[in-house]
């Protein structure tokens, strides 16, 4: 009895051992790059990206409402909130993905959306995704892929603050919807075309 007891105890703690470890795999990173329903539609698709979030970052205002960040006057981006497995993908590719998929050129805005709440931010929370981000941001200018310098801005995680619900999975949720058509649609296939080797299994 007393041995069945033991091995019960220590299948308990290989158990707890396995699930730390494999919530030690898992990192997260905060990017804004324009409207955040297109860049959650990309991320939802690559391999090893467990959740996106879309949600708010950089401003001074606690808990904003989607309007008031809209206006411009609350200091935050429009922001994904991505939790990936770094033993499938890693920040390397995640910021190969966020330079393919929009532009980091254009400053405050993406397109026809403009304003400060659309700029181009990495939000790091720590010394590796700092290093990965600025050396990319410097390969790409120094091979000029784009017409003009990249204007992404690279700044330290302060805080991340979940949008409402009906702007989460707007992709999914709304594909046969105009800005879904015409805007995040292309996006997406631009993505699928570039990392075909690296998108979730369907």
């Amino acid at each position: 009895m007393k041995n069945i007891f033991l091995i019960c105890i220590l299948a308990l703690s290989l158990n707890g051992f396995s699930q730390n470890k494999k919530a030690s795999n898992l990192e997260t990173i905060t990017l804004g790059g324009g409207c955040y329903w297109c860049v959650e539609a990309v991320y939802e698709n690559l391999d090893g990206v467990k959740s996106v979030v879309s949600g708010f970052s950089g401003g001074n205002v606690a808990n904003p409402s989607y309007e008031e960040v809209c206006t411009g006057k609350t200091g935050h981006a429009e922001v994904v909130q991505i939790t990936y497995d770094k033993n499938i993908t890693d920040i390397n590719e995640i910021f190969k993905v966020f330079f393919t998929v929009h532009d980091p050129t254009t400053l405050n805005r993406q397109g026809a959306d403009v304003g400060t709440q659309y700029r181009s931010v990495i939000f790091y929370k720590n010394d590796e995704q700092k290093k990965a981000a600025q050396s990319i941001i410097a390969e790409l200018n120094k091979a000029k892929v784009y017409n003009s310098p990249i204007v992404t801005k690279v700044e330290p995680f302060k805080a991340f603050y979940k949008a409402e619900d009906d702007h989460q999975n707007y992709y999914a949720n709304n594909k046969n919807q105009p800005y879904c058509k015409m805007v995040i649609q292309p996006k997406i296939e631009k993505f699928e075309k570039v990392f075909k080797d690296k998108l979730k299994k369907k």
